[in-house]
This record gives structure tokens, sequence and C-alpha cells, in this order.
């Protein structure tokens, strides 16, 4: 069981990785900015609980490094559950498999944006909706598929 997990968090880099290269790519193409969704969200939770970022200059800095990790712990910890589901058995065809995976990320990242009233989906727009769905997409076929090739399916 160690070792797939080891595996499904390797895959879930990989993914997370791809991700932001996706991203990054769709910013540079359209000029649109960085989203501040998940800065938003790391500074209601750490207020939430009792342990805000301190207000100072460096603040922005702070929140910006903590929402990037935060991402990649959603990354690499969707990678390590998908890994134990398909040690379980779940085991779809990788295209099925990848479009799961990429919705469990896109679950796991959207519904505390939502959930804290950070954003509402319910509002995006198409545009909105594609930034979101691409990269999300992008990240279950590689995990999965990497997760998928480290189990000898095809």
């Amino acid at each position: 069981m160690f070792r797939s997990i080891v595996r499904g968090c390797a895959a879930g880099a990989a993914g997370t990785t791809a991700l932001n290269a996706v991203s990054y790519a769709d910013m540079a193409l359209r000029g649109r900015s960085p989203s501040s969704a998940p800065e938003d969200v790391v500074d209601k939770v750490t207020t939430a609980v009792g342990h805000p970022v301190p207000d100072s200059e460096e603040r922005g800095n702070r929140l910006s490094g903590l929402g990037a990790l935060s991402g990649i712990t959603v990354g690499v910890a969707t990678g390590a559950a998908v890994a134990l589901l398909h040690r379980a058995g779940l085991r779809p065809p990788v295209w099925l498999g990848g479009l799961l995976t990429g919705a469990m990320a896109m679950a796991a990242s959207d519904a505390p944006m939502a959930g804290l009233g950070v954003s509402d989906p319910r509002t995006w727009s198409a545009a909105d909706w594609t930034a979101d769905v691409i990269p999300h997409v992008a990240y279950g076929l590689v995990t999965y598929g990497a997760v998928a090739a480290a189990d000898g399916d095809h």
C-alpha cells in the first residue's frame, strides 16, 4: 500500500506540473491575470483557525506562496487517493480515469472556494469554466495515466 501511495504522490506531482503548465500557457496566450482564489482561500482558512497570516509588507507574498502550496497539496493528495482506488480495483480506461481524476481534483479545489464564499461557480462565464476545466483535464490525464502505467495498465 505504501508503494501505491508514493506512486500516486509522484503521479499527482506530475499532473500538477501539467495543470500549471496549461494554466500558465493560457495566461500567456490570452493575457489573463492569475486567479487570487488560492490566496483568498488560504486567508480565510488561516483566519478561521485562529492563525491568520500576519499583516506585514510581505503578507501578499506569503499568501501567494501558501496558495500555490495548497494547490500542490491538493494535486499530490488527489494522486495518492487515485492510486489507492486503482490498487483497490477501480480501473477504468485511461481516458475515463483521467477525466474522473481531473474532476476529483477540480472538486477538491473549487468546493472550498465556493464553501468559503471566495467564488461562486454558478456565476462563472464560459471562459472562466474553460480556464478551470482544461487544466484539470490535463492534470487528470497525466495523473491517472501515470498511475495506470505504474501498475502495468495501458
